[in-house]
């Protein structure tokens, strides 16, 4: 018989509405919402003074990743349950072609790396680094049989994961036929060699130089070129961790064309500004991600850009280093494993700088964290809402709860925080994945292996903007 839970006295935000409600959870689904339901629960929850969101969707992470010589230091068990602890009840992350091997290959050995291990629930993109004639026919199968219909390309990193603008046009073509969505990294890597090749001949090897060799014009360009590509053949796209006002602007000019055009950022480039590479004592290493963080101006056009539907989503990108992995770049800059720890910090962090300081609307907040990303991964209605039938993923959050942010009290696999020492006013309190309570009151209740794949529809059938 299906457990019942009731959750009583909350005010429950969607992407769209606001209103005070009990929510009758049975099994794994809501089962009902209303004004004072009379179900005799097997577990009542008191959501007095709370909000009740939907379980946050983090479209962007990257767990147990290989990388510039190490792997991301946190698994699908410590990522998905600091994702948890966090309030994001869902990620999605890439699964990784190797070289001269298939797609099938890449999302075999990303299944294996997840299975039994995630506490939380996941999905895949597929990232594309050698899209040929073979990789080609792979694509209907990975969208219609294994529900992964969104397919990751570089723009940057050359000879390791960068395909070129032909391979692009190709995959975005192959995509169109099956109903696949294109992501893309942009930026452009053959300015950003040339520029690292440059600033090591003249010994300037700090952390500092890894954002000044990638300048905004190496993302701007990168993002025009991506969205004429798209252009050219009638392709939806979705920019992936946009971190600057030029290169928003250029999706700006975009929808002057009526292109459809999907926006993702990510709370580091919201919140934190490039100043922190000047660091001294190498650390500055620990904000060394691609593309780097960017000026003052920057935050605020995109946070304008969240205002004017410009920029849709919002996730980390999570990639966590410990310092002696990043200390591998000690003496190069251009040998520092790119990538920070955010995962847990998103939900609150949002909350915090982004609704009580009037920058988004509460609607906004759970649009861009959990039904954005939904929607247009193909994850919505069964994820990113509260509503009848949907999965139980719901986010007890007390709004007025302050903490601070410490490296001592995260539960992310990494030995520093991105946020350390900030203030931020809201907190999870307790966190339900598919009806089953899985955090209340910083514990956890759920662990290991309980996590599922969630297989999900083709962008042409689930995209709503």
């Amino acid at each position: 018989m299906n457990k019942k839970i009731l959750i009583k006295n909350g005010t429950v935000v969607t992407a769209s509405d606001t209103f005070k409600a009990d929510i009758l959870i049975e099994g794994e689904k809501v089962k009902a919402i209303g004004q004072n339901l009379q179900e005799k629960p097997d577990q009542e929850f008191d959501a007095q003074g709370c909000y009740v969101f939907p379980g946050g969707i983090d479209a962007h992470t990257h767990l147990d990743l290989p990388f510039m010589g190490t792997s991301s230091s946190d698994d699908f068990e410590t990522g998905t349950l600091a994702a948890l602890h966090g309030g994001t009840t869902s990620i999605i992350d890439f699964a990784f072609q190797s070289k001269k091997k298939s797609l099938k290959e890449g999302l075999a050995a990303w299944h294996e790396k997840a299975k039994g291990k995630a506490v939380g629930d996941y999905a895949f993109h597929m990232a594309v680094t050698d899209f040929n004639s073979e990789t080609a026919k792979e694509i209907k199968e990975l969208i219609q049989k294994e529900g992964v219909t969104s397919f990751k390309t570089f723009m940057a990193y050359k000879g390791a994961i960068m395909i070129d603008d032909q391979q692009m046009i190709a995959l975005m073509n192959e995509c169109k036929k099956w109903g696949g969505l294109v992501t893309v990294h942009a930026e452009n890597g053959d300015l950003v060699d040339s520029l690292i090749q440059s600033s090591r001949e003249v010994g300037n090897l700090a952390p500092r130089f890894h954002a000044l060799t990638r300048p905004e014009i190496v993302e701007s360009e990168a993002t025009g070129r991506a969205l004429d590509l798209a252009y050219s053949g009638n392709h939806p796209i979705y920019i992936v961790h946009m971190t600057c006002e030029s290169a928003l602007n250029r999706v700006r000019e975009a929808t002057k064309r009526n292109q459809q055009v999907l926006v993702e950022t990510c709370v580091q480039y919201l919140l934190l500004d490039d100043s922190l590479y000047d660091l001294p004592n190498f650390e500055g290493s620990k904000w060394v991600m691609s593309p780097p963080l960017r000026k003052k101006k920057d935050q605020d056009a995109l946070w304008k850009g969240i205002n004017q539907n410009l920029v849709h989503t919002v996730a980390t990108d999570h990639c966590p280093f410990c310092m002696d992995q990043k200390k591998m770049g000690i003496d190069d800059f251009s040998k520092i494993p790119n990538g920070a720890p955010g995962i847990e910090n998103r939900m609150e962090l949002m909350f915090s700088e982004g609704v009580l300081k009037n920058r988004i609307s509460l609607n906004q907040y759970v649009a861009i964290n959990c039904t954005a990303p939904a929607k247009i991964f193909g994850l919505y209605p069964q994820k990113g809402t509260i509503a009848v039938g949907s999965d139980a993923d719901i986010v007890l959050f007390d709004p007025k709860k302050k903490h601070v942010i410490t490296q001592e009290t995260q539960h992310m696999r990494c030995d520093y925080s991105s946020y350390e020492g900030w203030e931020v006013t809201g907190k999870v309190r307790t966190v339900f994945l598919r009806g089953n309570l899985a955090i209340d009151q910083g514990k956890a209740f759920i662990g290991k292996g309980f996590g599922k794949f969630i297989p999900r529809k083709p962008f042409s059938q689930s995209n709503p903007f």
